[in-house]
């Protein structure tokens, strides 16, 4: 986080919530800068084997490390909305309610409403010209790209190039870390929101 955010100044905050890992984008509604570009994976130590009380003890993490953006202006709060097309319902299930775990720490911390927007949107609105004509003619998200295009190295790329000064993390063999497509989907969700709003 930067030292030098103005506080009075209104923040929007984009999340992109996985049970693994939480993607962090945060600007300054005003400027429309980015300020801040993370992720958080939280992992309750020590373990615990109820996946219930573990999605519980993952949200505390999270509302520890969002009680210190408490009194940063933070005014918006945008989810992506997480995609239901898994074939494993279970799957689905934990998502929704480590989804509404995470709702109610941002309410109970920040004292604000999260918004959601689908990730169709997200995308549509952060960057438009991904809708394109594909080869039946019709104007689609991604219309122009393969079909088996890997859509979020397409997002990584539109936000590395948005944001040149960003260090991405990098695993041993040099291979983009998973965590940055967590990350570059929460900056997309806030930049689709302030768009599709007409914010921005």
């Amino acid at each position: 986080m930067k030292k030098d955010v103005i506080k009075s100044s209104p923040k929007v905050l984009g999340l992109d919530v996985s049970t693994k890992t939480i993607g962090w984008a945060l600007f300054d509604i005003e400027s429309k800068n980015l300020l801040e570009l993370t992720h958080i994976s939280p992992r309750p130590k020590p373990t615990v084997e109820n996946k219930i009380e573990e999605l519980i003890l993952k949200s505390d993490i999270f509302r520890k490390k969002l009680e210190e953006y408490v009194g940063l202006g933070i005014t918006t709060v945008v989810i992506e909305e997480p995609l239901l097309n898994s074939n494993n319902i279970w799957t689905v299930g934990t998502l929704m309610r480590f989804n509404t775990l995470i709702c109610k720490e941002v309410y109970q911390v920040l004292g604000v409403v999260p918004e959601f927007i689908s990730t169709y949107n997200s995308r549509k609105f952060a960057f438009p010209h991904l809708v394109q004509q594909n080869n039946k003619g019709k104007f689609v998200l991604f219309g122009s790209h393969p079909k088996d295009i890997d859509k979020k190295v397409v997002i990584w790329e539109l936000v590395a190039k948005k944001e040149p000064q960003i260090v991405w993390g990098y695993t041993k063999n040099n291979t983009l870390k998973k965590e940055n497509y967590d990350q570059t989907d929460a900056y997309c969700a806030a930049l689709g929101y302030m768009k599709f709003k007409e914010i921005w």
